[in-house]
């Protein structure tokens, strides 16, 4: 009889995982599973199916090494088993084993944790689900801090109060009870531009190896999964530990410096030489599977910060410091919380209860906006494009348009290589769609075409006009922010962050607004051809 079954997931790739701790190979087993329903239950890009597969792999060749377990042990591949869906090869694991306990470290996905509950309570067998403390703010802290030790939470939350918390607590970039420079944020130094000849010298982003390994699961996904979207030719993505601190290493010494001040800004080029991750870290797939650890990274860019303060080096600046350790220890810890706290209303949010389908182009890119055309291209190439190309492109046309927000979850879980739903759901239920009425964000992030043409090059080579609402030139962007502003006027004009934006209604004529209101509705009806 097995003493315990030891559940490793696909997002759960470190050696410290706590499910591991007194694992004693005589006695235990462990188990992995690859299950074609993980890559359906939404369209997955097939560069996100082969990033999770080729590291699961890597990962349990390793723990056979590293704890001799492959007597008891099973990893379960595609194609050499029947099992759909990962509670039939837990319940079957767990019929032949008869263990005395399963254990497992919390998943990271809401419907796995209750898979798990549910499974393991009707086959009367112990669960022991252990805390992840790959994050370094656990559930029970977070919910702690948002209800202030009370029973009742509070009402609205804000990252920054939580970041500060963090801060202090971990004495990161710290000078006593103060921050380093006498300033918590210097988000307002990083939202810079590029000018008209566009980003200079962007760093090549490091070189994976596609050994036997990732080459199999490469083929097995060509042919499993031959009508999924997306494209491997540019499967950039590290699927070990060891390659994951090759990207961060790179990212330290090549990308920190010019990180802050153009982390906003987008750009199209036809440079193909040119590197499209700019100076972004693309250390989110290896955070998220676990493969690096938040601590050692906000380490590393701490010691590259206080080891360039010597007269002898060139100044690496706190702004950019600062605003990547805020989006590890501020944002992503912050995020993580708030999807516990808030499952699974938030799954079931629809504020503004839209109810529109996704438009056919987010998986095609064929429209004639340039900056959706360019951003759903990059992600059906890429698997990745960044935060302000998803928050500010596809994320806010999908509130203006109305887009059912399950159906733009949806999409933004399937074609993402860092997706995991934990960090998944909220940025696009709470940023971009405001779906969730506002929990953890003071306004919707809504804008005309004109803020996309301030941070991008998009809208020159684009047959709509950003600054203009109404005509056959006029922005769909534009249009259907205007629209948007008239449809919430109300409640913009009692919001102090949005006052100013539903002042511009009233300087519109009855005629104005109407007409707005009519193109809106027309492209509304007619989205698929836009």
């Amino acid at each position: 009889m097995t003493r315990n079954l030891i559940l490793i997931l696909g997002d759960q790739l470190n050696f410290d995982n706590p499910a591991l701790e007194g694992f004693d190979a005589s006695q235990d087993a462990i188990l992995m599973v690859e299950v074609r329903h993980e890559a359906t239950q939404v369209w997955s890009h097939k560069a996100r199916i082969v990033l999770f597969l080729s590291a699961m792999r890597h990962f349990y060749e390793a723990l056979i090494r590293l704890y001799s377990c492959g007597l008891h042990s099973s990893y379960l591949k595609l194609g050499e088993h029947d099992f759909v869906t990962l509670k039939a090869a837990w319940a079957h694991q767990i019929a032949t084993l008869k263990p005395q306990r399963v254990i497992v470290c919390e998943p990271g996905e809401y419907r796995i944790q209750q898979d798990l509950i549910g499974l393991c309570k009707a086959m009367n067998t112990p669960l022991s689900l252990r805390d992840d403390t790959h994050f370094m703010c656990s559930k029970a802290d977070f919910e702690h801090w948002a209800t202030d030790g009370k029973k009742l939470q509070k009402k609205e939350l804000r990252m920054e109060f939580f970041y500060r918390k963090m801060r202090q607590k971990y004495g990161v970039l710290m000078e006593g009870s103060e921050p380093v420079g006498g300033t918590w944020n210097y988000d307002i130094e990083n939202r810079k531009s590029f000018n008209k000849a566009g980003p200079q010298n962007v760093p090549i982003a490091p070189q994976v190896n596609i050994d036997e390994v990732t080459q199999a699961v490469i083929d097995t996904v060509e042919q499993s999964f031959a009508n999924h979207p997306g494209s491997l030719a540019n499967f950039i993505w590290p699927v070990t530990r060891a390659e994951a601190l090759i990207f961060l290493d790179d990212f330290i010494k090549n990308k920190l410096a010019n990180f802050g001040a153009h982390q906003d800004a987008m750009w199209q080029s036809d440079n193909s030489s040119q590197s499209p991750y700019l100076w972004h870290s693309l250390l989110s797939t290896s955070l998220n599977l676990k493969l690096l650890n938040p601590r050692e990274v906000i380490a590393a860019a701490v010691f590259a910060y206080q080891k360039h303060q010597s007269p002898l080096t060139k100044a690496l600046p706190l702004a950019s410091v600062e605003g990547f350790i805020r989006q590890i220890l501020g944002w992503r810890e912050f995020i993580r919380g708030v999807y516990w706290l808030d499952m699974p209303q938030m799954g079931e949010s629809n504020h503004y209860d839209h109810t529109r389908s996704l438009p056919n182009w987010y998986w095609t890119g064929e429209t004639h906006m340039n900056c959706m055309r360019q951003t759903v291209n990059d992600t059906m190439k890429l698997g990745y494009t960044h935060h302000i190309q998803r928050l500010m492109v596809t994320g806010m046309f999908g509130v203006l348009a109305e887009i059912n927000p399950r159906e733009v979850e949806a999409w933004y879980l399937a074609v993402y290589v860092d997706a995991v739903e934990w960090v998944e759901l909220p940025n696009v239920a709470g940023m971009a769609l405001y779906a969730n009425g506002g929990r953890f964000t003071s306004k919707p992030y809504v804008a005309s075409g004109a803020y996309i043409n301030r941070m991008s090059n998009y809208c020159n080579q684009c047959k709509y006009k950003p600054e203009l609402k109404m005509g056959e030139n006029a922005c769909p962007t534009t249009t259907l922010y205007w629209n948007f502003l008239i449809t919430h006027y109300y409640t913009f004009s009692r919001n102090p962050r949005t006052a100013l934006m539903a002042k511009n209604i009233d300087r519109l004529s009855g005629q104005d607004i109407a007409a707005v209101q009519t193109q809106a509705q027309y492209l509304l009806n007619n989205i698929n051809a836009i």
